[in-house]
């Protein structure tokens, strides 16, 4: 029998980078995050990761572990919840970042309309920085947000990190001589600061190529050729490509989704929606597994 510990020890690893950070997040000290990866390798017979003196990254069978063990821990935690007993909840303030899940934002409603019939669901949309200020004022009960590994945490808990890469059209071609334009929304907007954060700290001249107001026109911006923009790597969708990372094209921070706001009174149905967003996360991440990085 597998013991789930080992999962949850390999997926830290895998979402952070590091043991090291990995130990934070579990609460072990490394070697023993360290002896815990190589005991699912032992038990699964395969190695998950390809370790040098520099550099940790997934195989291949490493990344098929981690869209599966991301699926069992969400539904281990689905089945332990099921065994609580809930206390009632008339009403929930929802705030949920517009670009999080945009395209998968219907199912998770519909699937917490169906276990949760009798909760008045307020749903408001918009950008992290205003949901969290919602919140901070009282006016929502959670809030499902982006924010940036490296920069100011939203007093919330972390539910899942993803790498963000840059992104551009099929037929891009990069042109060293020239600024780079950049695909963008208008501020206040994460991905916008990190794009011009990274690119300001390598010394490369910048433009906006286009300002799009959401995310989808930003995703058909770029596969149309109008720019380059940073994105989480399952944005990616056809007509585009992962562009590796130069001095041209900095390495980027992880992207975080944080839930802000959970508390006793609202805990019954808000731990089972975190689990609803963590399990379309998940499916989301599998499909850009065989997403290749392409010269610029």
């Amino acid at each position: 029998m597998l013991d789930l510990d080992l999962l949850h020890a390999f997926v830290a690893v895998a979402e952070t980078g590091s043991f090291t950070a990995a130990a934070d997040v579990v609460g072990r000290s490394q070697s023993a995050v360290s002896q815990k990866v190589l005991r699912l390798e032992e038990a699964l017979g395969v190695r998950v990761f390809e370790r040098t003196s520099r550099s940790l990254r997934l195989t291949q069978e490493g990344e098929r572990v981690l869209a599966g063990g991301r699926r069992l821990l969400a539904q281990y935690d689905a089945f332990m919840r099921e065994w609580r007993e809930p206390q009632r909840v008339e009403r929930l303030r929802l705030g949920v970042s517009e670009n999080l899940v945009h395209a998968q934002l219907p199912l998770i409603l519909a699937r917490f309309g169906e276990r949760f019939p009798a909760v008045q669901l307020e749903l408001v949309t918009g950008s992290s920085p205003e949901l969290a200020d919602a919140h901070r004022a009282g006016l929502l009960d959670v809030v499902f947000a982006r924010q940036k590994q490296e920069g100011a945490p939203l007093r919330g808990r972390v539910i899942w990190r993803e790498p963000l890469v840059w992104l551009a059209a099929k037929n891009y071609r990069n042109d060293p001589g020239r600024p780079a334009r950049l695909v963008m929304m208008p501020p206040p907007c994460a991905y916008r600061e990190v794009m011009t954060e990274s690119l300001d700290a390598a010394r490369r001249e910048w433009s906006v190529g286009c300002t799009a107001s959401n995310l989808t026109g930003v995703q058909a911006a770029v596969a149309g050729g109008l720019g380059v923009t940073a994105l989480g790597k399952s944005f990616l969708q056809p007509g585009m490509k992962i562009l590796p990372t130069s001095a041209q094209w900095p390495a980027l921070p992880a992207s975080e989704v944080a839930v802000i706001g959970e508390g006793p009174a609202t805990q019954p149905v808000v731990e089972p929606l975190v689990g609803m967003f963590v399990e379309v996360l998940t499916a989301r991440a599998s499909t850009s597994l065989d997403a290749t990085i392409e010269s610029d």
